[in-house]
């Protein structure tokens, strides 16, 4: 599509990889509708800011109506459900207010915006561009609800593809790795306040494995914004996109998922950083 012709709506645009590929976008001459919960932050300039909570129907509906309005019959040429966050507990001790947290904004929101602004797709002759993640094929311990949730996007995802086919709107998915943005320490302070209130009993049986995974994932390198936000501009504008972008480590990812469970659970359990547990509580119980 021509780049200088092209509009889209892109949600989460307040931050991360949702500010980055605004101003991709931007730079390619794209009319970028930036979605934000709040007051739009520093470094959208050239983007046009909706007002946008993905967790609220009502909004996702009047956001729809003004970008209409200003697109005057033009419709859109790509939505990009990039809004997201990530709960992390163990299965145990999730509080239901945070599974629902995550999966109003991860799974009920990227719905929301699809049906919301799907007339004005098939207008635009546009598409749909979900960001997902590694955790949509292999889920992650402790990182259950990030990890059902991706899942259940991927799942739309898939669904909807063919559903829209129809219309030749493709439904893309772009799978970054572990990407350098904060809402991997936002994850950390949101978890942290949740386990709070949790039972303190349960959350000592817990403790010497969580924190083996913090460890771990504070060890962990992080990847830079350029790789991912290169597969967000490619899922929005080349001709014929492919159904998955998947990017950095999200391919390693990708190739375990596809190995026999037990092989896989051994990786995963190594990867996280529970290995040496699970050899101590072995040991312990000889």
């Amino acid at each position: 599509m021509p780049d200088e012709s092209c509009s889209v709506l892109i949600t989460g645009a307040g931050g991360g990889i949702g500010t980055a590929a605004t101003r991709a976008l931007l730079e390619r001459g794209v009319t970028v509708y930036a979605g934000v919960r709040g007051v739009p932050p520093p470094g959208l300039g050239g983007a046009v800011p909706i007002t946008l909570d993905v967790t609220s129907s009502e909004s996702v509906a009047a956001a729809a109506e003004t970008i209409a309005d200003r697109q005057g019959g033009r419709g859109l040429q790509a939505i990009i459900n990039n809004a997201g966050v990530i709960v992390q507990s163990p299965v145990e001790l999730i509080s239901e207010s945070e599974l629902r947290r995550q999966f109003e904004v991860n799974v009920y929101g990227p719905i929301r915006v699809m049906q919301a602004f799907l007339p004005q797709l098939r207008i635009g002759k546009g598409r749909i561009v979900n960001i997902s993640a590694p955790t949509a094929r292999m889920a992650v311990p402790f990182a259950a609800p990030i990890s059902a949730s991706k899942s259940a996007l991927a799942a739309v995802s898939d669904a909807a593809r063919i559903e829209l086919a129809q219309w030749d709107i493709p439904v893309v998915q772009v799978e970054p790795g572990a990407t350098d943005t904060q809402i991997f320490a936002k994850a950390d302070r949101t978890s942290a306040d949740a386990m709070s209130t949790a039972d303190a009993a349960r959350i000592d049986i817990y403790r010497p494995a969580l924190s083996a995974v913090a460890a771990t994932a504070a060890a962990q390198r992080l990847e830079p914004l350029d790789a991912v936000v290169k597969a967000i501009v490619a899922a929005t504008l080349d001709a014929r996109p492919k159904t998955h972008y998947v990017v950095g480590g999200a391919r390693t990812i990708a190739m375990v998922a596809r190995l026999p469970v037990g092989v896989r659970d051994r990786l995963l359990t190594r990867f996280v950083g529970l290995s040496n547990l699970e050899r101590t509580a072995k040991e312990a119980a000889r």
